[in-house]
């Protein structure tokens, strides 16, 4: 029996950790090769991006895509964690003179690129450690703020002191951060009771198996995403079997029509990813393979 292969999408529950959920699928899919692209909080809930077998080569070009979430930030409440889970360092009634109009108006100055400070309590590494390990030792390390981009936010449902919220932002952004930064900026303080992922660039929550379906194996049948569609987002270039030989041997091709320059762009035979690599015009050179000589 071979070992799977590809991406599987997995709708995560609130509580277990990502790696709780990459354990169970090495547990259902009965292989060690697997990890995720990006990870999701405890607390929150929603869409995690697998890579099992070949396709663990190739994770770090899926992990930069544009995420969409559903969030519900408590106003008049600021924890040292952003979340639910953390302790109360702040508390003001100044939401109950809040209406629908101001929160849109607030969350409107969003979007865009901008300056954000990540969480103290995240998984961002600093000095080669995890800082919501230093923060648990109560070590506070000055972070400088980093771009992130917000392209679209709105506002969903309001039972104040309750605000539900939809976004779609590039990598790196952190919603916790989104919700300390609108209660900031609403004079009240805040923190996220709910956090939802639905969306990895074109992939859905909606296609995904429950990480608690795992051992249906029609459930995860249906789960699975072919590399070609998950990295459908760079530049395509079509190779013939002499170039697919050549790639192979870790050996740059040319391709018959010039695709212009990429960065980073991904070579296919009969619709199957052979390669991933650099285009310059008609010249791939390729970083990672994913065919045997």
């Amino acid at each position: 029996m071979n070992a799977p292969q590809g991406i599987l999408l997995v709708d995560k529950p609130a509580g277990p950790t990502s790696h709780d959920i990459v354990s169970r699928v090495r547990r259902a899919l009965r292989t060690k090769r697997v990890g995720h692209t990006g990870t999701l909080d405890p607390f929150a809930s929603g869409l995690l991006v697998i890579c099992v077998g070949q396709a663990t080569r190739v994770a770090e070009y899926l992990s930069g895509m544009d995420k969409r979430y559903v969030a519900t930030a408590h106003l008049g409440v600021g924890t040292d964690t952003l979340d639910l889970d953390g302790r109360v360092v702040s508390t003001s009634e100044g939401w109950r003179n809040l209406d629908r109009a101001t929160l849109e108006a607030a969350l409107a100055t969003f979007r865009g690129r901008q300056e954000q400070i990540p969480p103290q309590y995240s998984a961002k590494k600093v000095g080669g450690e995890a800082m919501h390990r230093k923060a648990r030792r109560g070590e506070q390390v000055e972070l400088a703020p980093r771009p992130v981009t917000i392209h679209e936010i709105s506002l969903s449902e309001v039972d104040l002191p309750l605000v539900e919220f939809e976004l779609r932002c590039g990598s790196g952004t952190y919603v916790r951060s989104v919700a300390r930064d609108l209660g900031e900026r609403l004079g009240v303080g805040a923190h996220l009771t709910a956090l939802r992922r639905t969306t990895v660039g074109s992939m859905s929550v909606d296609d995904a198996v429950h990480a608690d379906a795992l051992d249906d194996a029609e459930a995860v049948a249906a789960a699975w995403v072919p590399l070609a569609e998950a990295l459908g987002h760079l530049p395509v270039v079509a190779v013939g079997a002499d170039e697919v030989a050549d790639l192979s041997h870790g050996r740059a091709v040319d391709v018959a029509v010039d695709a212009g320059e990429a960065e980073v762009a991904v070579a296919l035979h009969h619709g199957e990813l052979v390669a991933v690599g650099g285009l310059s015009g008609r010249r791939f050179s390729p970083r990672k393979v994913l065919v045997k000589p």
